[in-house]
């Protein structure tokens, strides 16, 4: 039950009929991993904290360098040097106190990451290579678990929520491929910071209306945002019916470019 502070706070979120107090409870009470604290990450959890996700659980093993300031917002420049998922999880209490963290500040694998993914209710993929990608996809996948992926690269961004139905394709039918080529490594391309924060603002509304079980119409759909062109553009991803993952017997299959996060 919403204490009276908690109405005050969130009363402009109470006033959309398709949250209401219901949705706000949802909220309070479900578990989102965050696995990336970068671009997208900083982004996606500044408006998951201050919407009231009742905890947070944030995955990186980076330290805040000088260079991510311009696009990794929610960091300052006396946090320069620390550990990434500290210095996310001192920024989330001074926004929210209702949001829990719990900050691992390591590259999960195996067990871990499985555990990890079985606890939560919603995941963002915010990570910055493909192999760690392909990881999340496949405990997702088995677990059946909504995945929240979001990519970005110089003017450019995508995101795709995969609802992990019997039916639905998953992220390696999008991406089969476990490497990228070497011309297309994160750290040789520019990136615009806005372009990361619409990425992974999306990425937050996204999980925001899956927590308040609103109908997935985007579900399977990759989003493209050209920031140059200042353009959206939405595909259908289909199963792919050879996938390692889920594959199914199908007749048609879509396969997207893969980008990354910096």
């Amino acid at each position: 039950m919403l204490s009276d502070a908690q109405f005050i706070r969130y009363q402009r979120q109470l006033a959309l009929p398709e949250i209401g107090e219901n949705g706000q409870q949802s909220l309070l009470d479900s578990r989102v991993l965050v696995i990336g604290c970068g671009g997208l990450g900083s982004a996606a959890v500044l408006y998951l904290a201050s919407a009231g996700i009742g905890q947070l659980v944030i995955v990186d093993d980076d330290r805040v360098e000088s260079s991510n300031l311009p696009r990794q917002v929610i960091y300052r420049e006396r946090q320069i040097g620390q550990t990434k998922v500290d210095a996310m999880a001192e920024q989330i209490k001074a926004i929210n106190l209702d949001c829990r963290v719990r900050a691992i500040s390591k590259r999960l694998i195996g067990t871990q990451l499985e555990l990890e993914v079985l606890n939560a209710d919603v995941v963002l993929d915010c990570t910055d290579n493909i192999h760690s990608r392909q990881q999340i996809n496949q405990l997702c996948r088995k677990l059946i678990k909504p995945l929240i992926s979001g990519a970005a690269i110089g003017w450019k961004g995508q995101v795709i929520a995969f609802d992990q139905l019997p039916l639905s394709p998953c992220y390696h039918c999008l991406v089969p491929d476990s490497e990228l080529p070497a011309a297309q490594r994160c750290n040789e391309f520019g990136i615009l910071g806005p372009v990361v924060g619409i990425i992974g603002t999306l990425q937050a509304l996204q999980a925001i209306m899956i927590l308040t079980r609103q109908t997935m119409r985007n579900a399977n759909q990759l989003t493209l945002f050209d920031a140059h062109l200042f353009q959206f553009q939405t595909l259908n991803v289909v199963k792919d019916p050879q996938c390692e993952v889920c594959g199914y017997p199908q007749t048609d299959q879509m396969k997207g470019e893969a980008t990354c996060q910096i």
